[in-house]
């Protein structure tokens, strides 16, 4: 069974725990409360294959607190990932500007392909959903964007979710496979 570690990162008060929980069909939370460093939520999706083999997938998806205070704890964090989620609060401008870095460090840094991030702007509950055109900056505007909204269209995240899930999987067979090749030859 292949495995994969998806990072869920971003500014504070993006909805990154909110969405971890939902995309994972773990507990609903009612409150804020801040994620202090890390949660790490570890789930199964049967209908994840990769490249069209009959093998489950499992997953880790570290959800990772937002606050700068963490910093020194992102190198340990990004090891070994596969893949990372950039979720930010689409009705709060300063979130716009503040992803570049989250992008910076947890993409460019680790050397990962914009295949293997997801950009999520999420509208909170009663917020309205405004999808008009966000106006991200190089190399930002060449990621998949998706908007979310829970409250109006839960499934439409999911099944995004699903989509890049599959690409990460892709990768990560194709990973192994080389390596395999290269171990032979």
């Amino acid at each position: 069974m292949l495995k994969a570690k998806i990072l869920f990162v971003g500014p504070s008060e993006s909805g990154k725990t909110v969405l971890a929980n939902f995309l994972t069909e773990s507990s609903d939370i009612t409150e804020y409360n801040p994620t202090q460093g890390v949660r790490i939520l570890e789930f199964e999706n049967p209908q994840i294959t990769s490249n069209n083999k009959a093998t489950g997938c499992e997953f880790e998806l570290w959800d990772c607190g937002g606050d700068p205070k963490f910093e020194s704890c992102w190198p340990a964090l990004m090891k070994d990932s596969h893949g990372v989620v950039i979720i930010f609060n689409a009705d709060i401008p300063g979130h716009l500007k503040e992803i570049e870095m989250w992008y910076s460090c947890f993409v460019q840094q680790q050397f990962l392909q914009d295949a293997q991030c997801l950009l999520i702007a999420h509208h909170k509950p009663g917020s309205g959903s405004n999808k008009g055109n966000l106006s991200l900056s190089p190399p930002l505007n060449k990621l998949k964007l998706v908007h979310s909204n829970l409250e109006d269209d839960p499934e439409e995240i999911r099944m995004e979710f699903i989509k890049y899930l599959k690409n990460i999987i892709n990768s990560v067979s194709e990973s192994r496979d080389r390596e395999e090749m290269s171990i032979i030859t």
